[in-house]
């Protein structure tokens, strides 16, 4: 018998056409398949574990009740000058959000900054995925998404009620990569929390919380329980700034795209209550150069990566970084040594291939 909790180095071209192929499989048109592996690929080659091929079961999982489209054809319904307003047709997420981000940054080249709006869709993956696609454009961008499940207790509250609710925001600088930040408005993505169970280890106390709202360090009893704290943690360390956050990234993301709530929906006490399916997506994109009138931003941008870079550190072995710093060096570790995936996320992988007669590529 398999140990689950082995570790199999896997090259990440591998992993993007075993994640093609299972989404042409299910009947997925082959650009739209070729797009989403490539959103969710790059995330495991970034070292985002939580939203690469791991994903796959879960989407699996929705497909099979009916909450992804595999024949889905996104379009725009609102349009006018610097805004537009897509529904997926409960597309894949990532494919439609690609487009999204896109047309913003076409947009923004245009009227120096521009937003697009996504509603009816799904799971899109890592949020830093679409910023950094701006910024590989010359264009300031941000991604953000909500998600129907909730997974965030808000600071006092013992249920959770919002997603997890991620930011992403990239800039391109001249010489430097682009700064690149990508956080939950959690401390942890829920995904995180059901990686450790995988790996049969420890969550950090205060990741999770049991279904009384209490702390525990059991990865499956707090991906089960879908309860995490906002960033913070707790009331005294700032979580109502997490919280804040959260329901900022719900706004952009579900009520301004329609895609929060039918009217007058509520539960069974009469509460009202968000959509139980629909996910919405916030794409923002600015064009420096037409608000600067020069390419003097990214010369900017690099002196301040560097004064960061050249600040003397606490521990000499452990120099200060800027965000995506982390995720660049383990693409390259990645790049050379390939990426490391569990034998239970393999053993997972491989039903879902079998259920659909793709091809198993990963060993």
């Amino acid at each position: 018998m398999s140990d689950p909790s082995a570790i199999h180095y896997i090259p990440g071209d591998a992993i993007r056409e075993q994640i093609e192929a299972v989404f042409t499989a299910w009947g997925v048109n082959a650009e739209q398949a070729a797009t989403a592996a490539e959103a969710l690929s790059d995330a495991d080659m970034h070292g985002v574990d939580s939203h690469g091929i791991g994903l796959v079961p879960m989407y699996d999982q929705r497909r099979g009740e009916g909450r992804i489209n595999v024949s889905a054809q996104p379009k725009v319904v609102r349009e006018k000058g610097a805004v537009a307003l897509i529904d997926a047709d409960k597309s894949l997420g990532h494919p439609v959000s690609v487009m999204a981000m896109q047309m913003a940054c076409a947009k923004a080249r245009k009227t120096g900054v521009a937003l697009v709006g996504v509603r009816n869709s799904n799971h899109f993956g890592a949020a830093g995925y679409y910023s950094r696609l701006a910024a590989k454009e010359g264009v300031i961008g941000m991604a953000m998404t909500h998600a129907p499940g909730s997974a965030i207790v808000p600071t006092f509250g013992r249920d959770a009620v919002l997603g997890t609710n991620p930011i992403a925001f990239a800039a391109p600088g001249r010489a430097n990569k682009p700064f690149a930040l990508d956080m939950a408005t959690s401390t942890v993505a829920l995904n995180k929390v059901r990686n450790y169970a995988r790996r049969g280890m420890p969550i950090p106390e205060g990741w999770a919380m049991d279904q009384n709202g209490q702390p525990t360090t059991d990865p499956d009893v707090g991906y089960k329980a879908r309860r995490v704290a906002p960033v913070g943690g707790t009331r005294e360390l700032g979580s109502h700034k997490g919280y804040g956050l959260a329901m900022m990234v719900e706004i952009l993301c579900a009520v301004l795209t329609g895609a929060w709530a039918e009217p007058g929906q509520t539960d069974a006490n009469g509460h009202p209550v968000k959509s139980p399916t629909q996910t919405g997506h916030f794409f923002l994109a600015i064009d420096p150069n037409l608000l600067r009138g020069g390419e003097e931003f990214g010369e900017d941008l690099d002196r301040m990566i560097d004064m960061l870079h050249a600040t003397p550190p606490v521990d000499p072995g452990k120099p200060v970084l800027v965000a995506g710093d982390p995720e660049y060096a383990t693409f390259a570790e990645r790049s050379a040594n390939g990426v490391p995936l569990p034998q239970s996320l393999l053993d997972e992988v491989r039903e879902v291939v079998s259920r659909c007669n793709a091809p198993y590529l990963l060993g």
